[in-house]
Parts: structure tokens; C-alpha cells; sequence
């Protein structure tokens, strides 16, 4: 009997999703493919009639996230009334919220550091995505690509350092200096 149509479709959906995950919670070179298809609840085998290599799991994991990611700060700044749009974003993105609830966060503060050691395909892709983020930063913010890029680094740096360390107050505090900062960036850069 064959497969009802679009069911290809929705298993590699599923095979992303597992891989979302993963990536997120643990980075690319701990996830193998083998837990990613069992997170899919596919075996081993299967994986190679979806994806070429994991290379191209990567590099399409890594793009749907990061659309991910802009749908629901777009959403924030849809939804925001009483401030600026950008502090809205800022503010959700350095939330304990954020910082909690890795696996279905921003993959960019993950993957940062395994990046550089990864294949040149990966690293363009990656570099294709955090660009794609920096124009996103950039338009909701009102301002150039460059005071755009600083902002994102300061979000992405902040954190990273609020989930890495262990003391909870420590770490609320990173998030709090990390959206004091990159809001005095814009708006000193907007006076000007």
C-alpha cells in the first residue's frame, strides 16, 4: 500500500523538528544523526532518502530556526502598544523566558562557538543566517546594518553568559545589563 500523499513531506518536518531540538540542546556535534532520527521516531536507515548528508540537515535545521525565531520576534513587535517595537524584542530575547527554554529558543547563542570548527559549508550557511538576522535587527530597529550587527552581538553575548552561569541572580542580571546596553546602543545611535 502506498503512502498516503504529502507523508514524505511531513517526515522530514519530523526529521528538522528532532533536529531543532537537538541542536539546540546540544549542539551540532553531539547530535548525531542516529538520535535525531530516533527523536523523529524514525530508525538509522531512513535518513539518506530526506537528506544527502548532515551537512544539509545542518545547513536546513539552521535556516528554519532562524525563520523561527524572526516569526516570533515579529510577533512581539506586532503585539507591542505601550513601548518601541525593537525594546519589545530586545526585551523578550534576554528574558528568563529565552534564556529557559533552550529548545525552542534562538539557535544562533548555541551554535556560536561550534561554528567556527565546523565544515565551510556550514559556516557559510551559518553566516547567510546570522546576516539574515543582523537585516531583521536592523529593519524593526530603524537603523544601519552595522549599529544593527552591535546590537545583536550584545543580545547573543548576553545570553550566552545568563545560561552559562549558575547562579540565578547572576544571571538575571546579565539579561538585565544586556537589555540596558543594547537599548542605549539604538537609542544613542537614533539621536544622532
Amino acid at each position: 500500500m502506498p503512502y498516503p500523499k504529502g507523508h514524505k513531506v511531513k517526515v522530514r518536518n519530523h526529521i528538522l523538528d528532532s533536529a531543532a531540538q537537538a541542536f539546540r540542546k546540544n549542539g551540532i556535534r553531539e547530535s548525531s544523526v542516529p538520535s535525531i532520527m530516533k527523536g523523529a521516531g524514525l530508525t538509522h536507515g531512513g535518513f539518506y532518502s530526506h537528506f544527502e548528508s548532515k551537512e544539509q540537515l545542518i545547513a536546513e535545521t539552521c535556516s528554519n530556526i532562524v525563520n523561527h525565531t524572526i516569526d516570533i520576534l515579529q510577533t512581539v513587535a506586532l503585539e507591542e502598544n505601550t513601548e518601541s517595537k525593537f525594546d519589545a524584542v530586545i526585551n523578550y530575547y534576554l528574558s528568563p523566558y529565552h534564556r529557559d527554554h533552550i529548545e525552542g529558543g534562538c539557535i544562533i547563542p548555541t551554535l556560536s562557538g561550534e561554528i567556527s570548527q565546523s565544515s565551510e559549508e556550514i559556516r557559510e550557511i551559518f553566516s547567510q543566517e546570522l546576516d539574515r538576522f543582523i537585516e531583521f535587527i536592523s529593519d524593526i530597529a530603524g537603523c544601519d546594518k552595522s549599529t544593527g550587527g552591535v546590537v545583536l552581538s550584545i543580545m547573543i553575548g548576553s545570553l550566552i553568559l545568563a545560561r552559562g552561569v549558575q547562579d540565578p541572580v547572576s544571571s538575571d542580571n546579565i539579561l538585565a545589563a544586556g537589555r540596558t546596553h543594547a537599548m542605549n546602543v539604538l537609542h544613542s545611535n537614533s539621536a544622532r
